[in-house]
Parts: C-alpha cells; sequence; structure tokens
C-alpha cells in the first residue's frame, strides 16, 4: 500500500488530512498491521471538544488495545459510525473509507507538530530496528 504523501503524520500513527479547517483523522496501515485482527473501535460522539494529544478513542485487536491520539484541538465534527458494525474498511482502505474521526479545527498552527511521510517512514524504519 502506498502512504498519501500530501498527509500529515502522528509519531502514534495516525494520519490528518487537513481541509477548510476540518482535518479528517484516521490510523495509517502500519498501525493496522502492527494491531492484526481488528475487532472493536470505540469513537467519541460528534460534538465533543479534543485537545491535540488526548486521546479520542480506542482500537482493540485480537492480540492489543491501542488508544487513539488528536492531531489537533477542536470539537469532534463527524464520526465514521459505520465502523461500529464493520470494521473491515478500516483494514482494506486506512488511508480512505477507514477513516475515523473529522475535527473542527481549533488551531491551525498546531500542524508544526505532525511530521511528513518522509519523517514517518523514517520513524517507522527506526522502530523496526529495536
Amino acid at each position: 500500500m502506498t502512504r498519501p504523501v500530501d498527509l500529515k503524520y502522528s509519531p502514534s500513527h495516525e494520519w490528518a488530512r487537513i481541509e477548510d479547517g476540518t482535518v479528517t483523522v484516521g490510523i495509517t496501515d502500519h498501525a493496522v498491521e502492527q494491531l492484526g485482527d481488528l475487532v472493536f473501535v470505540d469513537l467519541p460522539e460528534a460534538g465533543t471538544a479534543i485537545g491535540r494529544g488526548d486521546a479520542f478513542g480506542e482500537i482493540e485487536s485480537t492480540k492489543s488495545a491501542s488508544e487513539l491520539f488528536a492531531p489537533f484541538s477542536g470539537e469532534i465534527a463527524e464520526v465514521n459510525s459505520g465502523l461500529a458494525d464493520d470494521l473491515a474498511p478500516l483494514a482494506a482502505d486506512p488511508f480512505g473509507t477507514g477513516w475515523l474521526i473529522k475535527i473542527n479545527i481549533s488551531n491551525p498552527d498546531e500542524v508544526s507538530e505532525l511530521i511528513d511521510l518522509e519523517q514517518y517512514e523514517e520513524l517507522i524504519a527506526r522502530e523496526g530496528d529495536h
């Protein structure tokens, strides 16, 4: 799977697609691969206020559970509620139909805390060395 170059990434393996003051957030293919068989995702309600770095939910697989972290502060505008019943889109298309939440950004400057694709791939390579 080719990772999109136009996204921003976080060291905790979330991706962010920024469009007109809203950011779509998901987890990367690498995170999906590390988790294995996904069994459950717990996402917040739309309208929830969130701070950058706050846990906004949890994803569980047959082997572990991981918290999901917000790459931006703001208000949750939309939740991909279909994932509650069917996690297949998350596994098959993590950068597309497998998105998790959309946030109305309150502080666009927080983008400086995220990394680009090249930096993210270097991070994965370093993790693989441990």
